[in-house]
């Protein structure tokens, strides 16, 4: 496996407080990867980072081979990472085929669109049956199902995905974690953002405990699920 996402020894945080202190992981290409960590861990400022919007003080994001240093957000999108927001933050006054075709904002060839489209419907066939209803009158499982759809309109190299489980019943929290698991067995690489431990390690290749904005454990899923202390501070 090649290497696709680098992140070496950053620092990153607000005002004069680093919050991320000497971060380094690696998400290698046509894996999922995960961040694991409880609310305050850094998790969303390492996004923020790796997304352009919080700089790193010190240390590199490199992501297919680019330094990613000083590169405006719009930029960084560009080169191939989508990211899911937490919240599943969707157009609330837009349709979901108008949802979707905002993912696709920087392919110039319609027939590329529609071929995204309808790969998108078929990983989520209540977008077929929903494509003209107004996005912000759907149920929360459904507005998650178009969050992650038009992530993938983008056709990224890179989905990175915050918090898919928050605010959803167990039921559809395994049914997103399905969807995300093949997701990526259609190629596509993803790093999974969250503190539902039991599903993430579920379905992860490899993956990171954050705690206080250091990474304190890494491993494969079966050897985080194996650590003593991540099952104290996940399992009880």
């Amino acid at each position: 496996m090649t290497t696709l996402l680098k992140v070496e020894g950053v620092c990153a945080g607000y005002d004069k407080a680093d919050v991320l202190q000497d971060v380094s992981l690696s998400v290698e290409s046509g894996s999922i990867t995960c961040i694991l960590g409880s609310n305050g861990s850094g998790k969303s400022t390492l996004i923020r980072a790796i997304l352009g919007l919080t700089p790193p003080r010190r240390g590199r994001v490199i992501f297919d081979g680019t330094d990613l240093a000083g590169m405006p957000t719009h930029s960084i999108i560009g080169t191939g990472i989508a990211c899911i927001p937490e919240g599943r933050k969707v157009f609330p006054k837009l349709s979901v085929v108008e949802n979707l075709r905002l993912g696709a904002y920087q392919e110039p060839d319609a027939g590329k669109i529609a071929a995204r489209l309808e790969q998108v419907y078929g990983i989520f066939p209540r977008l077929t049956e929903r494509a003209s209803q107004i996005a912000g009158t759907m149920s929360g499982g459904e507005q998650a199902m178009l969050s992650i759809g038009r992530g993938m309109m983008g056709e990224p190299k890179l989905l990175l995905i915050d918090e898919p489980s928050l605010g959803l019943s167990p039921r559809l929290v395994k049914e997103n974690f399905q969807v995300i698991r093949r997701i990526n067995e259609l190629g596509i690489t993803v790093l999974l953002v969250e503190q539902n431990v039991h599903q993430t390690l579920s379905i992860a290749h490899h993956g990171y405990v954050l705690s206080q904005g250091r990474v304190v454990a890494s491993g494969t899923a079966k050897e985080l699920g194996e650590n003593a202390e991540v099952r104290e501070a996940y399992f009880g």
